[in-house]
């Protein structure tokens, strides 16, 4: 069956999609990059002749390591827990009026 109803909050291509604030926060994000990239290029480049130590690619391998192991961890913590329903709102289980509760009797509850 087709609807002849359009949506109208979808835009026909993506230039259409970003407004003025949107194409004005992408600059400044691409900006940083950019200026990120050049720091990190001139950091790496700045000083030659500076040897690192085995202790030293030892340490970093160690950091990569542990680092993706703990990305790892959490990772596996957030797909068990969204499986087994933790994730889940809480919902309110409101208690019975049972009047035939054990210890109780219709005649406790009138007086």
């Amino acid at each position: 069956m087709h609807s002849s109803h359009s949506n109208s909050l979808a835009p026909k291509d993506a230039s259409a999609r970003l407004s003025f604030g949107s194409w004005i926060i992408l600059i400044v994000l691409l900006s940083l990059l950019v200026a990120t990239g050049f720091i990190v290029y001139v950091g790496w480049t700045l000083e030659d002749g500076i040897e690192v130590p085995a202790a030293g690619y030892v340490a970093m391998a160690f950091g990569v390591l542990f680092s993706i192991a703990v990305g790892c961890g959490l990772m596996a913590l957030i797909f068990y827990s969204s499986r087994s329903g933790y994730d889940e709102p809480p919902v309110l289980i409101a208690p019975e009026n049972n009047l035939e509760a054990p210890g109780s009797s219709a005649e406790q509850l009138k007086s």
